[in-house]
């Protein structure tokens, strides 16, 4: 998890490749399906904030689009 808690219903998956860690954000959708957000190559050991942003930002949009399908 992000900073060993949820930030907005987001979560921080650690992948490790040789010496190099990858993260990639996460969230359920109804509790049961696990999408994948944007993944980046983490150099330093705080998130940076651009990444986060740009997570919110996508599991937005994909509530939003999710909505407007439903309506139909």
């Amino acid at each position: 998890m992000l900073g060993g808690k949820s930030t907005d219903g987001l979560y921080e998956v650690r992948v490790e490749v040789g010496s190099n860690i990858f993260r990639a954000f996460a969230f359920f959708d109804e509790g049961q399906l696990v999408v994948l957000g944007n993944a980046f190559q983490k150099k330093t050991q705080k998130t940076p904030k651009n990444e986060l942003d740009l997570a919110k930002k996508i599991k937005k949009e994909y509530f939003d689009e999710k909505s407007q399908r439903t309506k139909k």
